[in-house]
């Protein structure tokens, strides 16, 4: 899988494979996985500067392996992704109440639904 990213280091032209995240608040230099998104207070590192890195005295490095099996996500998790997506986009339907149950007065009923917004209309 190629990200396209490049390595930090200046007249580096590798392929960033690790990113580097400075925890200033715990003297903390944590090397983990590359990220998603190239983040301005990160840097992507190459294989190689990833494993030479060296924190300022005092500081700590703390090296995250990749985990292999999330790497990728696998044909389920983008199924059940799209099954919640799905989900979360279906309109409300009145048959989710109770039979007993009654619609608070001045709530009306849901009759469309838009991102966040709901349509409502008085009974």
């Amino acid at each position: 899988m190629s990200h396209g990213r490049r390595c930090s280091r200046t007249a580096c032209d590798r392929p960033a494979v690790t990113t580097l995240t400075y925890v200033y608040a715990d003297q903390t230099a944590v090397v983990g996985p590359l990220a998603t998104y190239a983040e301005p207070h990160s840097y992507d590192l190459c294989d190689a500067h990833g494993q030479r890195l060296s924190a300022p005295r005092g500081w700590e490095v703390l090296r995250l392996a990749p985990d292999p099996s999330t790497s990728s996500p696998s044909p389920d998790d983008l199924l059940a992704l799209a099954d919640a997506v799905r989900e979360a986009g279906r309109p409300m339907v009145e048959a989710t109440r109770a039979p007993h149950e009654a619609v608070p007065t001045g709530a009306g009923r849901e009759t469309g639904r838009r991102g966040h917004l709901r349509m409502l209309t008085s009974e």
